[in-house]
């Protein structure tokens, strides 16, 4: 029997060449999306799940209540680790990690950059980083002692063993290897080649016990048994017996666990971050495999008059309804499975692209039991729902009414069918909408002012000996032509290292807690940001020796500050006193979707490191980039030159945005056409249905055009439905997304009304095709058997 029904549904996709082709291509296309999409959500949900004891580690976050509203971040101060490890007895292990550098290696003659981080003993007994060479218990028994990566020693000692051996640091340290780590699976936030001693911190003074400085992330894992929630209310108010000025700040645990997917949090509470986006496409890849099931209940039934007959011999010989119902879901499942193959070379396909467009390494693990079981749970799934529908359908039919061919209600106001595809392009009109208000936010973002001029601006790292050579290096690409401003900050201009909230100036409120953004540089700031001067001047040391302590606002500041007249006040930061001299108009330093927050910029501070080089606009680049990277070889041998160009670096901001949009856009895409296969299976399905009619009426001399429109109108119908269904949920879905963002469009009627143009073309086109075909007919075919 069961051959038997495998032999009738072969033949039946064999007969039916471009049904089964179109059942089979939107179905693949369904699964590998979700297939696709799975993947993705596999992997984000499982970052950092790897870990012996995820359930028991925690990551210490400092809340304030700032103007009504309680902010949350999760750096420390570093005196807080011995705290938590002194005063409460239900910890097992705390950790310290810090640093966060990238430094020079050199073995030999080989120069090797590595990122890594300083961190307390106890870091790798909390987090599972096996090592695979070394000793667990004295890995750090040495402050210059030190532990890399497998892939990282391969760079610097080849097939060596490395432990045991020395390697310079940054030109000035040396540190031996005492360890090699197993390479960092890609599914976890953490991010080094290198790791050393908190210990060696302590060694070169680097290490506070002040409580007023949050640099430090704090690890924290719990005894076994201990309730969190317990445990949680107890350590809230540990600052309380350390910090008198932060006494009011609450210290807060976040599970490990949740710390990727949930990084953001309003007034002190979890509110999503990266979950949001995981849901998201966790419902496109529903919706969409769900409409390639609906694609395939429409083109299924589309061939209802074709398989009608045969229903009724069958029922007239003594056919039962299961057993046709058992038939036609094998016919289901069986295109389900041709698909699922279709769709797992589209997958091979596609994925290193899709890699690429979401910056992560997917890949199908088909040693893995659980992905066949999954997959053949999938297939199954797949063809019983896309069958569904389809075989209850078809086995209804009465023997008697299906050879009489009255069996079917053709101009019924409403159908399953008419009800699917509404569905399918409630969702397209939606997503096309999502589309365009994503690109639209985007280009907005975009086309906002920068506040400072980007145009062949340059930054580096002062590395080595930049620092002690800074003077000499300025003045002579200045000399060269290569450079018209030099100046030094504490950050990068796209970026910002340092907040605070006790500077102190006239007239401020004691209950003032906000947050301000602190820069250093060393002077012609202005000049060489190309900063829009409001009031005041460029900081100059030459001409104005005291400007050592002399400090310019951005305009939120002034405005935040009350100051009617900024020029001459002074602000105190950490004890001393510094002179407005100048007003900046406000510019942007992060992300370009948010609000700018108060700025000073604070003049002659040692730790600005970072060199910014305005290049001549008159040279080439590529020609002032060879004498600067001359200059800086000069002055700094053994390092390469590094730089990075301000506008490329404020473009990647836009990354994480653009990718939702990429990836909204190709599944738009994805979504349009099968939602016009379904309405392909609809229009084949009544044209069909209806080829009497329009015989009649062609042999009572209706004209082609007044038949097509005739068929194309009842389509029409369902696309406004569809529309005034869709705009209501795309106009709330997308205007809760751009809550998220403090500078952000409003949504205009004229995105609607392209999306409706849009969706109107795409009907025209889909339906037209069988529109004209069963028009042009010649109605001797439809009629002569009656």
């Amino acid at each position: 029997m069961f051959k038997n029904y495998l032999k009738i549904a072969w033949r039946n996709l064999v007969q039916n060449k471009s049904f089964s082709i179109l059942n089979i291509v939107g179905l693949a296309l369904g699964l590998a999306v979700t297939t696709l999409i799975m993947l993705w959500i596999n992997h984000e949900l499982h970052f950092d799940k790897f870990h012996q004891n995820i359930d028991r580690i925690y990551e210490a976050n400092n809340q304030l209540a700032v103007n009504g509203e309680i902010q949350t971040w999760n750096t420390t101060p570093q005196p807080m680790a011995a705290a938590i490890k002194k005063d409460y007895p239900e910890v097992e292990r705390v950790a310290r990690l810090n640093w966060d550098n990238t430094v020079l290696f050199s073995k030999d003659e080989k120069r090797i950059k590595g990122i890594g981080h300083a961190v307390d003993t106890d870091f790798l007994k909390i987090f599972d980083f096996p090592l695979v060479k070394g000793d667990q218990e004295n890995i750090f028994s040495d402050a210059y002692s030190m532990i890399i990566t497998e892939d990282f020693s391969k760079k610097l000692f080849g097939a060596e063993n490395p432990v045991g051996k020395t390697i310079k640091v940054d030109n000035s340290e040396t540190f031996t290897i005492t360890g090699v780590l197993k390479n960092l699976p890609t599914n976890t936030r953490f991010q080094f080649e290198y790791l050393i001693p908190w210990s060696y911190l302590k060694q070169r003074g680097w290490v506070s016990d002040y409580w007023g400085n949050n640099n430090t992330t704090t690890f924290v894992m719990l005894k076994q048994g201990i309730d969190y929630a317990a445990f949680a209310a107890k350590i809230k108010d540990l600052r309380k017996n350390y910090d008198k000025e932060g006494a009011d700040m609450i210290t807060y645990l976040q599970p490990f666990s949740r710390t990727y997917l949930y990084s953001k949090f309003k007034n002190g509470l979890e509110s999503g971050g990266r979950i949001d986006t995981i849901r998201l496409f966790g419902i496109i890849a529903i919706i969409v495999l769900v409409m390639a099931c609906i694609n395939f209940m429409n083109l299924s039934t589309a061939r209802s008059q074709k398989r009608a007959k045969e229903v009724g011999v069958r029922k007239v010989i003594g056919a039962r309804k299961k057993t046709l119902i058992t038939q036609f879901l094998g016919e289901s499942i069986l295109i389900s499975f041709i698909a699922a193959l279709v769709a797992l070379i589209i997958v091979f396909i596609v994925l290193p692209s899709f890699n690429s467009l979401v910056g992560k390494e997917l890949s199908l693990d088909f040693s893995n039991k659980w992905f066949w079981f999954i997959a053949v749970g999938v297939i199954l799934f797949t063809g019983i729902l896309a069958g569904s529908y389809p075989a209850w359908y078809l086995s209804a039919f009465q023997p008697s009414a299906v050879l009489k061919g009255t069996f079917q209600k053709i101009n019924a106001f409403i159908t399953p069918r008419k009800v699917l595809v509404v569905t399918q392009f409630t969702v397209a009109i939606v997503l096309i909408t999502a589309t365009i208000i994503v690109r639209e936010q985007i280009e907005n973002a975009q086309d906002r002012s920068l506040g400072y001029n980007q145009n062949n601006l340059v930054f580096s790292w002062a590395e080595g000996d930049l620092s002690k050579n800074y003077s000499l290096l300025k003045n002579e690409l200045l000399a060269s032509g290569a450079a018209t401003s030099v100046t030094r900050m504490t950050s990068p201009i796209t970026s910002r290292n340092s907040d605070t909230w006790g500077l102190i100036w006239k007239g401020k409120d004691e209950n003032d807690k906000t947050t301000i953004t602190r820069m250093g540089t060393d002077q012609n700031i202005v000049k060489t940001m190309g900063f829009e001067l409001v009031a005041g001047r460029d900081i100059d040391l030459q001409k104005f020796p005291t400007d050592s302590s002399a400090m310019i606002l951005n305009e939120t500041a002034v405005k935040h500050m009350g100051f009617e007249e900024p020029l001459g006040q002074i602000v105190i930061d950490d004890g001393k006193k510094w002179t407005v001299v100048g007003v900046i108009k406000d510019y942007i330093y992060e992300s370009p979707y948010q609000k700018v927050v108060p700025m000073v910029i604070e003049a002659a501070t040692p730790w600005a490191r970072v060199i910014h080089i305005k290049f001549n606009n008159d040279n080439p680049i590529k020609e002032n980039l060879a004498k600067t990277e001359a200059i800086f070889k000069k002055f700094n041998p053994e390092y390469p030159f590094e730089y990075y160009f301000a506008d490329e670096q404020y473009a990647r901001k836009f990354r994480s945005t653009q990718r939702v949009g990429s990836l909204a856009s190709l599944f738009t895409i994805l979504t349009i056409f099968i939602s016009c296969l379904g309405l392909f299976g609809l229009a084949s399905y009544m044209a069909e249905n209806r080829k009497k009619e329009i015989g009649v009426r062609k042999v009572l001399g209706a004209s082609v055009q007044s038949i097509a429109a005739l068929l194309s109108k009842d389509f029409f119908k369902l696309i406004l439905i569809s529309f005034l269904v869709a705009v209501p949920i795309s106009w709330y879905t997308m205007q809760n997304w751009l809550e998220d963002f403090s500078y952000r469009i409003d949504i205009s009627w004229g995105v609607f009304v392209l999306v409706a143009f849009l969706v109107t073309v795409i009907s025209i086109l889909t339906v037209s095709y069988q529109s004209i075909k069963a028009a042009i007919t010649n109605p001797v075919k439809s009629l002569r058997t009656e």
